[in-house]
């Protein structure tokens, strides 16, 4: 820390990603990256005369992403936010909507929360979540304040049924409730159905995941046009030109190969509950995923040690050092033959040897 940080930042506790390693030695699965390729569309789409063509600003307005997104969810045009990820739809959400009204969020979730609480010094509350690690969601209904949920909820693979959101979102008719989808697609309920009948809805979801776009930077905010054009009147005082014209081409390609998205997505929810049983059947505790990633506690085993073991091993999870979680470890899915080898060194440690 240098003596010309400002004095506000000085106890920032940046996010921590998860580790990228420079060599491809390791079997990753901790960054909740897709195991497949992005469609063939994607490939397609980004050319050479497209490539020759970056010389040029891209549309401020991503136009033909933000057609793709709202005609696969059946919305207008006005209701659809496109970002820089989307942890830059959550920085701006949190900067729009955030300042007097403070927002409230599960003490065990998604790192950016807090972090964003702590860097646009927007008052938080932290709620615990139950001993199952699932959301309780009376605590969210008091009014007065705006709310952030992860859906499902990131690290534990939890999610709330629909009606249980739609109880938080009537109990603010004055407040924003953001719902982060990133890992909807994998199993839980979209919100979308929600949004016209509630002005106060804002959901964000990513290509990241369930479109194998996580190096393109693509994320989006659907909700009430009003809301919209209050994130837009942040960016374009922020940063207009937030998506550039590859990652726009990619994520219109993307959004409009259905097909093929939902293939990848039945690959890795199929590996995925295969996985989650057969770590059970070891005396493993598996929370019950609706995400891309599983929630793991390996028995008699602390979880930094059970994560060095993995590491020493080639294989990568993430670990959070938070008191209720530590000796948890989160697992991204791979393909099947990734997933087949973590259950091998699984089943190789749990044996000692």
């Amino acid at each position: 820390m240098s003596r010309f940080l400002d004095v506000r930042h000085e106890t920032l506790k940046p996010y921590t990603p998860g580790e990228q390693p420079k060599k491809r030695s390791f079997i990753k699965l901790n960054t909740n990256e897709n195991p497949y390729p992005p469609s063939p569309k994607v490939l397609a789409a980004i050319n050479s005369e497209e490539l020759l063509d970056l010389r040029l600003y891209s549309d401020t307005g991503a136009s033909a992403l933000v057609q793709a997104i709202a005609e696969n969810y059946g919305l207008s045009e006005d209701q659809v936010f496109t970002g820089n990820g989307s942890d830059e739809v959550l920085a701006f959400s949190f900067m729009a909507f955030c300042g007097k009204k403070g927002i409230m969020f599960p003490n065990i979730s998604y790192g950016f929360y807090r972090v964003y609480a702590d860097l646009f010094k927007v008052r938080s509350q932290e709620i615990p979540l139950r001993d199952d690690f699932s959301i309780d969601t009376d605590p969210y209904c008091r009014p007065g304040s705006n709310v952030v949920i992860a859906n499902p909820n990131a690290p534990t693979g939890l999610a709330l049924a629909t009606d249980q959101i739609e109880r938080i979102v009537r109990a603010h008719p004055d407040d924003v409730v953001i719902i982060d989808e990133a890992y909807v697609d994998f199993g839980a309920e979209s919100c979308v159905p929600l949004i016209d009948r509630f002005e106060n809805l804002l959901i964000i979801q990513t290509f990241s995941k369930s479109r194998s776009l996580a190096g393109g930077r693509i994320g989006f905010a659907m909700g009430n046009s009003g809301l919209i054009a209050d994130l837009n009147r942040i960016k374009f005082s922020f940063h207009p030109y937030n998506l550039g014209r590859l990652p726009i081409l990619a994520g219109t390609a993307a959004m409009r190969d259905t097909e093929y998205f939902r293939s990848c997505v039945g690959r890795i929810v199929d590996v995925r509950d295969r996985t989650a049983a057969a770590l059970q059947a070891m005396g493993c505790a598996v929370t019950e995923s609706k995400a891309n990633f599983l929630f793991v506690r390996l028995p008699g085993i602390p979880g930094l040690t059970a994560q060095t073991k993995l590491r020493d091993r080639g294989i990568l999870v993430r670990r959070f050092d938070e008191p209720a979680i530590r000796d948890w470890l989160r697992v991204s899915i791979g393909t099947d033959e990734d997933m087949q080898f973590f259950l091998r060194t699984v089943e190789c440690i749990l044996k000692g040897e």
